[in-house]
């Protein structure tokens, strides 16, 4: 049990401390065909982090940070190829979000002090 509670406290201290866990009790600690032993990780497609934590189960983190506070012209928008979250311009997603002369930006669009 010592080493169950201390996987689990790594899984909960990823980086970006607004991480979802799961854990799947009793699941096989296999993916994509690979076995993996106790204390083992892996990356899974659709960017969870999982730990092998036999034969209790799986334990899976998710490795990207929410963004929550931006202005309402922006929107975040997410690689399934990077795992990454971006937070670009709704009017051109092809640009980054930034504080501008025409744009307010601060929570609930008041502007920054």
């Amino acid at each position: 049990w010592g080493r169950l509670c201390l996987l689990l406290s790594l899984l909960l201290q990823l980086p970006g401390s607004q991480a979802k866990c799961y854990f799947q009790a009793k699941a096989p600690c296999e993916y994509e065909g690979k076995q993996f032993s106790l204390g083992e990780s892996w990356l899974s497609t659709n960017c969870l982090l999982c730990t092998c934590l036999h034969p209790i189960g799986v334990g899976c983190c998710e490795t990207t940070q929410h963004p929550i506070d931006f202005p309402d012209w922006c929107e975040a928008h997410y690689d399934s190829q990077t795992c990454q979250i971006s937070v670009v311009q709704k009017a051109n997603p092809s640009l980054p979000c930034v504080k501008s002369m025409e744009h307010e930006w601060g929570s609930a669009g008041t502007p920054e002090p």
